[in-house]
């Protein structure tokens, strides 16, 4: 998973031109963004992260609200005030599912594109990802994604297995909600990559592909190993764009994209091979067919099995905005009155930080009366 490039000045093969009020529009929408996420995180991050040492099981449901009412604004904007067409393909998907899905990474703003598909599954605040460390270094959302437990990796095996392995751990509890978020390619999709991709496949016998990169398949087998138990199913999506692919800021000042296409595939759990050799090869056996639906998309502008999904409420977003809106007025009246609060802020952003940095998630104090005998709270 990977942000932020930038907007490129070349805008001829854009959907819509960057002009004046495209750009004036994306910096309000940029500027209340990380307002609103920054106000949330310092009054109501350290709480939610303090709160796992009374029970990490209602620590989640109430970070998964507040926060999931913040990520609710992505897809408003990108659907409602961009206008981008966000189009479902394949398996029809149950809500109240834990889940592991495994993602193309065609460009750096994939992942975000998820929050559509979760919001109307009711799962929005429950969806983690794995990403790369350097993320959690970002100022006010590296704060957010720790408080939302993304799970950072450094992309080095010998030491990402026993991380992985221990937060992988915090999730077994089944009446906790999971959406957990795999890239297996580890990085976005280049055709320099691609290249490289091919000439290590063709040396080693594995298929070559050329509408995505070979799939790195220790992570989703730690991840099948772990939590195999308190799974219900495995989400294969194939995600594609019209046009051309999007970058961050091309959504921010919505010039791109004009549509988004999501491929599901339902699998169930029981029908995922259960050693780590026969899950690796079934895993790159799904790229391979990724690799061919992509292809398809290229020629044909869909993929199969394109049904009607339910539009996004524009009353429940707009109310969501202003519940966010409010708070955030409030918070910012508060820490500009009072000094006491403004201490509090100052004091809340060193903690963010350093939890962040140090990669702390409190566990449940178990000589509390009331917390014995709830460990897997």
């Amino acid at each position: 998973m990977e942000v932020c490039r930038p907007l490129k000045t070349d805008d001829k093969l854009k959907h819509r031109p960057l002009n004046p009020y495209r750009f004036f529009r994306g910096m309000i929408c940029l500027v209340v963004f990380l307002s609103t996420a920054f106000m949330l995180l310092a009054y109501l991050g350290p709480g939610a992260v303090l709160f796992r040492y009374l029970s990490i099981h209602y620590s989640r449901k109430a970070t998964s609200f507040f926060f999931g009412l913040w990520l609710s604004m992505w897809p408003f904007l990108f659907e409602k005030i961009n206008g981008t067409k966000v189009v479902f393909s394949g398996d029809d998907v149950p809500r109240k599912e834990r889940i592991l899905i495994i993602v193309n990474h065609r460009t750096e703003v994939d992942w975000m594109y998820l929050w559509d598909l979760a919001m109307r599954k009711g799962c929005l605040g429950y969806i983690k990802y794995i990403l790369k460390s350097s993320l959690m270094k970002l100022p006010v959302l590296g704060w957010g994604f720790h408080v939302l437990e993304f799970i950072s990796v450094d992309r080095k095996w010998e030491t990402d297995e026993t991380i992985l392995h221990q937060m992988l751990s915090t999730f077994k509890n089944p009446r906790d909600p999971l959406w957990l978020a795999l890239f297996p390619e580890g990085t976005d999709f280049t055709e320099e990559k691609c290249e490289k991709s091919k000439k290590f496949a063709a040396e080693v016998g594995l298929p070559v592909l050329t509408n995505v990169l070979l799939p790195k398949t220790r992570g989703f087998c730690l991840c099948l190993e772990t939590l195999r138990g308190s799974f219900d199913a495995v989400y294969d999506l194939t995600i594609a764009y019209k046009r051309q692919c999007p970058f961050f800021l091309d959504n921010v000042f919505g010039v791109d994209p004009s549509e988004v296409h999501i491929h599901i595939q339902r699998i169930p759990i029981n029908n995922i091979p259960t050693s780590d050799a026969e899950a690796a090869a079934w895993l790159t056996n799904r790229f391979k067919v990724k690799d061919e639906l992509l292809s398809d998309f290229k020629s044909q502008g869909q993929f199969p099995d394109q049904k009607p999904e339910e539009q996004l409420s524009t009353l429940q977003s707009l109310l969501n905005f202003t519940v966010i809106i409010a708070l955030t007025t409030i918070f910012t009246y508060l820490t500009f009155s009072y000094k006491l609060c403004m201490a509090y802020v100052s004091l809340a952003c060193l903690y963010l930080a350093y939890i962040t940095r140090c990669k702390i998630f409190p566990m449940p104090l178990e000589f509390l009366p009331f917390v014995k005998g709830k460990k897997d709270d």
